[in-house]
């Protein structure tokens, strides 16, 4: 990879079917490269798919096959700023269909424990308002929410 910083990510064995899946979902990405191990390694054999390089979004990531020793948690995630209603359904869909689970406030994990954050611009928008009652109604309308509805938001913004 050329870039100086490169996100590492840590699979038990499924960087690979990972990396696919995020180039398949995800506009601007792709699967760059599949290396394989020269020789055994602590989770896997010579000839098993050590590291995967390839982009999110435009972001830069290595997967590695480092085995079950690290899992992921919510204290890294991918945060996506969606345009409108039915890019966010289509994220959030594939995501969660795909082995993932809900979580709250437009968070959600993908099979392999990833966090993934799908953030309309709209709540972004609401939840900055300069009108701070305005803001603290769109606000308290997410916090009742897993998938963030659009409408719903808009409608508390709007009081």
């Amino acid at each position: 990879m050329t870039s100086k910083n490169t996100i590492c990510l840590w699979y038990d064995g499924a960087a690979e079917e990972a990396a696919r899946f995020y180039a398949a979902t995800f506009p601007d990405s792709a699967v760059h490269a599949v290396h394989r191990a020269p020789g055994d390694f602590p989770s896997g054999k010579q000839g098993d798919v050590l590291t995967v390089e390839f982009t999110v979004l435009g972001i830069p990531c290595l997967g590695l096959n480092g085995g079950p020793a690290f899992t992921h948690t919510e204290a890294f995630s991918f945060q996506v700023a969606t345009d409108d209603q039915a890019e966010t359904d289509r994220l959030w869909n594939a995501i969660v269909g795909n082995g993932g689970r809900e979580s709250a406030c437009g968070w959600c994990k993908d099979k392999w424990g990833l966090s993934w954050q799908i953030t309309p611009r709209a709540l972004t928008d609401a939840i900055t308002d300069p009108d701070p009652a305005a803001a603290k109604r769109a606000f308290d309308a997410m916090m009742t929410m897993t998938r963030i509805d659009i409408a719903t938001i808009e409608a508390a913004r709007r009081g």
